[in-house]
């Protein structure tokens, strides 16, 4: 596990591209399968040990779940760099579970995301700020989130439980909330879910756990008392300017990091992040510097969680 194995070193995941942010936000969004494959690439040879996949429309930059969009991704990276490439079954705003799932049994990845919960997401906040939106579909699709509902009951859980398991991809916890570590609890009590298990606690969206030090100390005490200690890793991936923040306190609490587009466009104060690669640097640069941990490569990461090697993969 991660917690002995790579306790000197940091785990970073570098999200390219998600499902949140649109086109008009940032010049710097990738959106083709080449954009994103090559911002894939760029962040592992910045230090990223797994990478997060979304895909998008390239011709409008909405999020898809196009499952040959995925396999211009996937073969693209494989191709290139030896990086853990983990695929999102979260997907974008208002797809069923089935249609976010699918990319699972079609490339049997060795890590997918598993959202633990339903819950609020609101990403109307945004709409705050006055834009002239480039696609006519991106101000609609941020509107709607003020009636939206993240759907995963307990039934799809159980769903994405045993499709993960059939096909040896390891879930990755997406942990949005204290009741979400709850929920990891039962599956793993009901003998659904096999552990031990790796979460990422997902901090200050717009629905969820705020970003403070006493939300991410309230994620960790939660998961050490239900789970305890030696029974999951954990990573932290936080929304906009609490990214490097919330990442470099989880990395001084024995915690791995996640940065990257999906989640945060800025390298600073109305600077923008010009790459995934960028603040891959930048996360790697300031935990070193504060705690000694160096990242972590990418076959090191699949001996500590157990991952079943990249020739196992359908792509």
């Amino acid at each position: 596990m991660i917690a002995s194995s790579l306790s000197d070193k940091i785990v970073i995941t570098a999200a390219i591209t998600g499902a949140v942010h649109t086109p008009t936000m940032s010049p710097y969004l990738p959106i083709t399968p080449e954009q994103i494959a090559d911002e894939a690439v760029k962040a592992a040879e910045a230090g990223a040990a797994i990478v997060h996949l979304h895909v998008r429309d390239p011709a409008t930059g909405k999020p898809t779940s196009n499952i040959e969009l995925f396999r211009q991704v996937l073969t693209e990276i494989k191709k290139r760099s030896d990086v853990v490439i983990n695929t999102t079954t979260g997907g974008g705003f208002g797809m069923p579970a089935q249609e976010r799932l699918a990319v699972v049994p079609a490339f049997r990845p060795e890590i997918a995301s598993f959202n633990m919960g339903s819950m609020n997401f609101g990403l109307y906040p945004y709409l705050s700020k006055p834009r002239t939106w480039k696609y006519s579909w991106e101000e609609p699709y941020i509107r709607a989130t003020k009636d939206y509902i993240f759907k995963n009951t307990f039934a799809d859980m159980e769903v994405f439980c045993s499709t993960m398991q059939e096909n040896g991809t390891k879930p990755e916890l997406e942990c949005y909330d204290v009741s979400h570590i709850y929920n990891a609890n039962r599956l793993l009590t009901e003998g659904t879910l096999k552990g031990p298990v790796h979460m990422q606690f997902v901090l200050g969206i717009t629905g969820g756990i705020g970003a403070s030090l006493e939300d991410l100390l309230m994620m960790k005490q939660t998961a050490d008392r239900l789970l305890g200690s030696g029974r999951y890793t954990w990573s932290v991936a936080a929304a906009g300017r609490n990214q490097f923040g919330s990442c470099l306190a989880a990395s001084r609490l024995g915690g791995h990091a996640r940065v990257g587009l999906e989640d945060n466009l800025y390298m600073g104060k109305g600077v923008y992040a010009r790459s995934n690669a960028e603040q891959v640097s930048k996360i790697r640069t300031m935990v070193q510097e504060t705690t000694g941990r160096e990242a972590a490569k990418p076959d090191e990461v699949r001996d500590a969680l157990g991952l079943k090697g990249r020739a196992a993969v359908n792509f």
